[in-house]
């Protein structure tokens, strides 16, 4: 059986994540407040943002900020893509 969340990032009810993808109060709160498509969401930008700003995910501050962007992203209206950051066409073609 499925769980269903009013997902803050889409601002819909959908289905809830399976886990608390995230350690700590923040994924409780992802958890209890994000669905599948928002958390999917969430994973391509912060994949973007290890790419493009060469994070570690391993460095603390590299968590650290991670973190935050997430909290941004998720609950915050959005984050900023990296600065100077060009997307990729060439799926467009």
């Amino acid at each position: 059986m499925t769980r269903t969340v009013h997902c803050q990032y889409e601002n819909r009810d959908t289905e809830g994540l399976d886990f608390v993808p995230w350690p700590g109060e923040l994924g409780r709160r992802v958890f209890a407040s994000i669905g599948k498509a928002g958390w999917a969401a969430w994973l391509a930008h912060q994949t973007m943002l290890i790419n493009e700003n060469r994070l570690s995910p391993l460095d603390p501050k590299h968590r650290a900020f991670l973190e935050a962007e997430m909290e941004k992203f998720l609950f915050g209206g959005g984050a900023d893509k990296p600065a100077g950051y060009v997307p990729d066409d060439s799926s467009s073609a």
